[in-house]
């Protein structure tokens, strides 16, 4: 896959500014990993008089066909060979409308501190596409890209076969594109549009896609003569999406023709009482499961093991039924931003009480974690190396043995849906591992059998049918004997 950006310049604005708007030194070819290849930008000229900035995207065919999974036209829907044998490597599509968003990020946004003025000024602009597919033909090009200020749209069809033109032409179009517009427009036109003419997507279109698609079509998508055919193709036709696009669309339009900000025309519901749905990010829902499962296990005194910055600990004390959380990390750092957080130099006196901070390795056992109902490790296990995991689990399982232990970790399984992730990457740096379900389920029996506790799964997130959710949590319950109560009762008289 291939675009080039080109620009023209005077003595004055030389051309080899667009290294400035890109953020590409026109002197050094890069290349940024992306989730089905890796993206090269290079300056094939670079003058005061002509610059041109190419973007190459080198597809993986493994993990286009790892990370696929059937979805889109990179996994199945011409042929029973459509996963192997394909165009994705070669014409323009979602997987070079991603590629350009995480290379040409900030331009597309139009921030430049180095020329502010310039980022914010039209340009003289060459677009070029080699290879295009077109659902719809060189007319619907037109009609995509004509509205929007180019001068010039030519879409050139691509010949099956140029020795045998009786085959008549492809789909594919070679696209140059002429005008005088702010490069960052240029950007958010392609990257909306290429996945538009393609008509397919090779990744899963989750709510976010809405959010996407208004934020590159803003100042020109709501007054588009085509938007309904561009709002359905770049949702994938998934009507929920594309219903909610038309109507936040339609309040930029009335907002635009009656000059007023968007949030003065919806403005039917008062915003202390409105009711509409917004995307729950995955760390809230993770907090609220824990939270869930603790309040059914009826746990009270809650150690957070591996609390890092406390986000965990301040919703626990928000309710009142936890009477006793203790958060434990071995980084000091953490622990000072997690009290800076919980604001504990200026936390009441009854609060302050109820909570405390320990600085402690959780490969050793700790006497101080005996006692109490329960204890998370929430996106802790993952950080540690696996040699060291059978130290953890004894001094949580074996040595403070609190009644209800709760795990969550990533399902490596989910990251085929995160478009930005990189193919065959975990979701951050320092995760020494990331386990399916499957292994994850192996582990917690394991621990459970060797322990004394029973274990139960609890989805994370939306359960996806194919790779399940995008995080694993398993419950832990102590077996009950004998001389388990005695120790809880002991335990009990001890506080009293």
């Amino acid at each position: 896959m291939f675009l080039t950006i080109s620009t023209t310049g005077i003595p004055e604005r030389p051309a080899t500014d667009l290294g400035f708007l890109l953020h590409k030194h026109p002197e050094r070819a890069q290349s940024f990993s992306t989730s089905h290849g890796t993206a090269h930008v290079l300056y094939p000229e670079a003058s005061a008089e002509r610059c041109t900035a190419a973007l190459l995207l080198e597809v993986d065919p493994v993990a286009l066909v790892r990370r696929g999974k059937g979805k889109g036209r990179g996994g199945a829907p011409d042929s029973a060979l459509a996963q192997y044998v394909n165009d994705r490597p070669y014409a323009a599509s979602s997987l070079l409308a991603v590629a350009l968003a995480k290379v040409f990020k900030t331009a597309l946004h139009g921030d430049c501190k180095a020329m502010p003025e310039r980022a914010a000024a039209p340009l003289p602009l060459r677009i070029e596409v080699p290879a295009l597919p077109a659902r719809g033909g060189a007319a619907l090009v037109r009609a995509l890209f004509g509205p929007l200020g180019w001068s010039v749209v030519e879409a050139e069809p691509i010949a099956l076969d140029p020795e045998f033109p009786e085959w008549g032409d492809s789909r594919y179009v070679r696209l140059v594109l002429e005008g005088e517009l702010r490069l960052a427009d240029a950007l958010n036109h392609l990257y909306v549009l290429l996945p538009v003419l393609d008509d397919a997507k090779h990744y899963w279109v989750a709510p976010d896609e809405v959010d996407k698609l208004l934020r590159a079509g803003d100042g020109w998508l709501a007054g588009h003569p085509e938007r309904k055919l561009i709002t359905e193709r770049y949702l994938s036709r998934r009507r929920g999406l594309a219903r909610e696009a038309a109507e936040r669309l339609e309040l930029v339009r009335l907002a635009e023709a009656e000059g007023l900000d968007v949030e003065d025309v919806d403005n039917a519901v008062d915003e202390t009482t409105d009711t509409e749905e917004r995307p729950v990010p995955l760390a809230q829902q993770r907090r609220d499961a824990i939270l869930s499962a603790l309040r059914a296990a009826g746990a009270v005194r809650v150690l957070d093991l591996g609390c890092g910055q406390g986000q965990l600990v301040q919703a626990l004390l928000k309710d009142p039924r936890f009477t006793e959380v203790v958060g434990v990390d071995v980084s000091v750092r953490a622990l000072t931003v997690a009290a800076r957080r919980l604001r504990l130099d200026r936390m009441g006196e009854r609060q302050a009480a109820r909570v405390k901070l320990v600085q402690g390795s959780l490969a050793y056992t700790d006497k101080r974690l005996s006692g109490y109902d329960a204890a998370v490790l929430s996106e802790v296990i993952e950080h540690l190396d696996l040699p060291r995991l059978p130290a953890l689990e004894y001094a949580v399982f074996g040595s403070a043995r609190p009644r209800t232990v709760l795990v969550t970790t990533p399902n490596v399984e989910y990251n085929v849906r995160w478009e930005s992730l990189p193919a065959g990457h975990v979701r951050h740096s320092d995760h020494r591992f990331e386990w399916t379900r499957e292994e994850f389920r192996s582990w917690a029996a394991r621990v459970a059998g060797e322990y004394g506790y029973e274990a139960g799964f609890v989805p994370v997130g939306p359960d996806d049918p194919e790779v399940g959710p995008p995080t694993q949590m398993a419950v832990f319950t102590r077996a009950t004997t004998g001389s388990d109560e005695n120790t809880d009762e002991n335990e009990k008289e001890g506080q009293a």
